[in-house]
């Protein structure tokens, strides 16, 4: 009779606990329930009243004190915690109770009457204890236990979707592999789809709450990937739109998969499947990887080709992909959205969608075109786009609706559809492939672009955005690559390009740094300057004529850092011209400033960042080494063979020292005007500049033979003279310097001598004054003195 008793007492229990477990008695409750799983291995008879003890698990715990939560936290995670364990019994029903409970945490109910003095817990205390026993871990792996029973599958899937709100369950699970358990469940047998739905949610929520760059690690095996493609094929061809919606989210998963490196999208045949999507409206060619599907033109199916058209981009990026995309016709597919918006809108997409996947599709060109530079050319992709950019300037109505993230600033015109074209002419210009150059050349892109840039340049005037600056960023670059190293296309850019450039260079220094791009435009310009206009002998007379010299050297003036050393570069390619050397010389700046004095101090700026030794009036410190910097000072000796540039021959095509001693060299070194002391002194490094370099590699030409074998003694004394020879080079310099600021010192001690004689012969003559007025004053009160 001892099983009869205990079942009755059993009863009592549940009875008892009707109303929820008080939080004082849970440590016995979880004993209890330890038993009865021991009985009901042995006795089913058992198996009721377990399932009637784990249903009040679902209920509130109760606590009579405040602080009973906190008392009582270790002994509630451990009963939570078994609970987990109990779905190693074999019983359907028991298993399915335990989710049922479990889901139960998170959809609490009060029950309707409750013990005397008691009150529930917070409704949150249940998960945070759940989180602290592991549970969520502990279902992930009962998973392997429930793996041919589709309903208690369904409800452990059901229960960890709930766990999985929370950002620390989700870290466990991802622990011991969850997302590899999950995504092998996708395809699981079940008609309903259930099994589908809740396991890509669970793998949402991981992806969302925990390490995405763990989850993803984790799904990156061929097997993973399979099985989500086999899911998400399943989901292509559904009719029902919670199909559509799940799909979407599985293409989701993929695209972030794709974006992590080494993930075998390719090999999986995924990527196929996606591109064949992709492009199939638009190619409408027959291909038996999408038999069956058909676009419905709905809100999921519009959500689905933007998605498509992400992947696609991502898809690029890598080396491998370029092969699928060109055999399933991406090309051709981008290119069919590059023609004028119809004022209708299309037959299946509205105006505002037809736009969106217009310039996602510009977009992802951008991205495509450097893969596939021969179906670019082959579609006459330079020529879709010319035309298309036609449209964009011309005055047919059109009113953009601005309504998507590519679509930011161009709200009722069609500026972002030229930013989206002009930035795919771009894309593909960046190559530096010839045959793309003259193909834009041939079209009449220069004039076509020239025209477009004083637009956007006018536009700009009126109200400046992010998107105009860009358009007029990637035009400037166009051209620069379109007309480098050619002569007539110079001199087609010329006739209008030079008026616009002159317009780019006008630019107040406040502006310059406003931060909205303006500082990478005029760099745009200045490059552009250089590719479009030197070299070519009408459009460098054109530039100096109207006064372009003087507005570089404004530019060099306002010494941004950014932009000297670019500036520098153009103004010593124009110096072979005489009229640069002219202007240079007639040009004043603020406060009367001289080009001479701009550079001087721009010299000295450079040694200041270069770490150079100077002394606090400017005069050289290390004879021996007089312009070298710290950097090469720290640089141990590294013997290199010839064909190897040396630090020393380094530094000079790094640092703006060298341009500007190119630079004087045309000025020449004697009687510039606007120099201070401290100029003459900085202009006598200067002008031996060249002289310290060779100094220098004679320097680690000795540095480097010492390195490796003891030199002969002619040679050790050619060594030792050259040394000497620069050393002296430093030393004279240095007495110029001495020289020419002593100059100044006696000439402003003569200066201060001059003012000094002029305050005393004004204090005498104030004194002289004074007398004659004492005189005058006297002779009047006095009559003796009157006399």
């Amino acid at each position: 009779d001892l099983e009869k008793e205990q079942l009755k007492t059993l009863k009592k229990v549940v009875k008892h606990f009707e109303n929820g477990f008080p939080l004082k008695d849970i440590a016995q409750i979880t004993e209890i329930l330890n038993l009865c799983a021991e009985k009901a291995n042995e006795r089913e008879a058992f198996i009721e009243p377990l399932c009637e003890l784990i249903k009040l698990f679902g209920l509130p715990f109760l606590k009579r004190k405040s602080s009973d939560e906190a008392n009582y936290s270790v002994e509630v995670s451990q009963s939570i915690t078994q609970l987990g364990y109990l779905m190693s019994l074999e019983s359907s029903q028991v298993r399915i109770q335990i989710c049922k409970s479990v889901v139960n945490f998170f959809n609490m109910e009060l029950p309707g009457k409750l013990l005397s003095g008691y009150q529930p817990t917070n409704p949150n205390y249940k998960i945070r204890m759940a989180e602290l026993g592991g549970l969520a871990e502990i279902l992930v792996l009962s998973l392997t236990l429930v793996e041919n029973q589709l309903t208690e599958k369904l409800w452990v899937l059901k229960a960890l979707q709930h766990l999985s709100t929370s950002g620390e369950s989700c870290e466990q699970m991802v622990n011991i592999q969850a997302p590899i358990t999950l995504c092998l469940c996708l395809n699981g047998a079940d008609p309903s789809g259930e099994l589908l739905f809740r396991s890509s949610d669970i793998l949402w929520n991981l992806l969302e709450k925990a390490p995405k760059e763990e989850v993803l690690n984790q799904l990156r095996s061929l097997e993973c990937v399979h099985a989500l493609k086999e899911a998400f094929m399943e989901l292509v061809c559904g009719f029902r739109r919670c199909d559509h919606q799940l799909r979407n989210d599985l293409l989701v998963i993929a695209t972030l998969l794709a974006e992590s490196p080494a993930v075998p999208m390719i090999e999986s045949g995924f990527a196929k499947i996606l591109i064949v999507l992709a492009t199939c409206t638009e190619v409408k060619l027959p291909n038996p990887l999408v038999k069956g599907f058909k676009l419905t033109y709905s809100y999921e199916d519009f959500e689905m080709k933007k998605l498509l058209f992400n992947i696609i981009g991502i898809l690029s990026k890598d080396p491998s992909a370029a092969q699928l995309l060109s055999e399933n016709h991406v090309m051709p597919a981008l290119l069919y959205y590059v023609k004028q918006n119809q004022r209708s809108g299309f037959p299946n997409w509205s105006a505002a969608q037809y736009e969106e996947l217009q310039l996602h599709a510009l977009a992802v060109l951008a991205s495509v075109s450097p893969v596939l530079v021969d179906k670019y050319l082959s579609c006459q992709a330079n020529t879709l786009l010319l035309v298309f950019l036609e449209w964009c300037m011309s005055q047919d109505p059109f009113f953009g609706r601005g309504n998507s993230f590519h679509g930011t600033g161009g709200r009722g015109t069609k500026l972002a559809q030229m930013r989206y074209s002009i930035r795919a002419l771009r894309s593909v210009v960046a190559l530096y492939d010839d045959a793309v150059s003259r193909n834009l050349y041939e079209q009449g892109a220069v004039s076509q672009l020239l025209d477009i840039l004083k637009y956007a340049a006018d536009k700009a005037k009126e109200k400046e955005n992010i998107a105009l600056l860009e358009i007029q960023t990637d035009i400037l670059f166009i051209l620069s690559v379109v007309c480098e190293d050619d002569n007539d296309r110079q001199e087609l850019f010329s006739c209008e390009g030079i008026g616009i450039l002159i317009s780019y260079l006008t630019i107040d220094a406040a502006r310059l740094c406003c931060g909205i791009g303006r500082n990478c435009l005029i760099l745009s310009a200045l490059d552009c300057l250089r590719s479009c206009v030197i070299g070519c002998c009408m459009a460098e007379e054109s530039f100096i004529e109207k006064q372009g010299i003087f507005l570089l050297l404004d530019l060099l003036a306002i010494k941004d850092n950014n932009l000297c050393n670019l500036i520098l570069g153009i103004l010593v390619e124009f110096s072979d011209n005489p009229k640069t050397v002219l202007h240079m010389s007639i040009w004043r700046g603020k406060r009367d400033r001289t080009a001479a004095n701009v550079l001087v101090q721009l010299w000295r700026q450079e040694e200041e960042d270069l770490g150079v030794q100077r002394d606090k009036h400017g005069k050289i410190v290390d004879t021996k080494r007089p312009v070298v910097t710290s950097f090469q000072k720290q640089q141990k000796v590294i013997p290199l063979p010839a064909c190897c540039p040396s630090f020393s021959i380094m530094e000079i095509a790094e640092s703006t020292r060298a341009k500007i001693y190119s630079l004087f060299c045309k000025l020449g070194f004697e009687n510039l005007p606007g120099l201070s002391a401290k100029d003459v002194a900085t202009l006598a490094i200067i002008q031996h500049y060249i002289d310290f370099k060779v100094g220098e590699v004679w320097s680690e030409i000795s540095a480097e033979i010492k390195e490796e074998f003891r030199p002969v003694t002619s040679d050790e004394r050619a060594l030792k003279l050259i040394s000497e020879m620069s050393e002296n080079t430093g030393r004279m310099v240095r007495g110029l310097q001495t020289e020419a600021l002593e100059r100044q010192q006696q000439e402003e001690t003569k200066e201060e001598k001059n003012i000094y004689k002029e305050i005393e012969a004004t204090q005498v003559q104030r004194d002289m004054i004074n007398k004659s007025w004492k005189n005058f004053l006297a002779r009047t009160s006095n009559y003796e003195a009157l006399k």
